[in-house]
């Protein structure tokens, strides 16, 4: 995505490809698409940072990494972050690193991943 248009809005949430489980990761990987694609048509520089379930990622370092590379406007958090079960202490995890390393960036959670631009639209408009 194109991040060198203003304002600038993080995306974090779960890669579909790195959640543990026998099911289809395809059409949430087309709806974060779908979603991610709004933000071009309105002129708005989006990045993503999806970190997996599968162990692999240092959460903090990847999160924190990503907090870091620009004065975000708006950080989303998307729904698997929110609504996997058993996730509560990396949603914690998540929202203190936002208050830690971007806290003049407002909040947004999306209610679907083909709807994050709505999300962060309520907080850059």
């Amino acid at each position: 995505m194109d991040t060198t248009v203003s304002p600038r809005v993080l995306v974090i949430g779960l890669d579909p490809r790195r959640v543990p489980g026998p099911w289809d990761p395809g059409p949430v990987v087309e709806a974060i698409e779908v979603g991610l694609a709004k933000f071009a048509e309105h002129g708005v520089g989006v990045e993503t940072c999806l970190i997996g379930l599968d162990g692999s990622d240092d959460v903090e370092a990847v999160v924190g990494s990503a907090l870091r590379a620009h004065p975000w406007e708006c950080v989303t958090l998307g729904g698997g972050l929110r609504h996997s079960d058993g996730q509560a202490e990396l949603l914690e995890q998540v929202v203190n690193l936002v208050r830690r390393y971007a806290p003049a960036a407002a909040i947004a959670f999306n209610s679907a991943p083909d709807t994050t631009y709505e999300a962060a639209a309520r907080w850059i408009e």
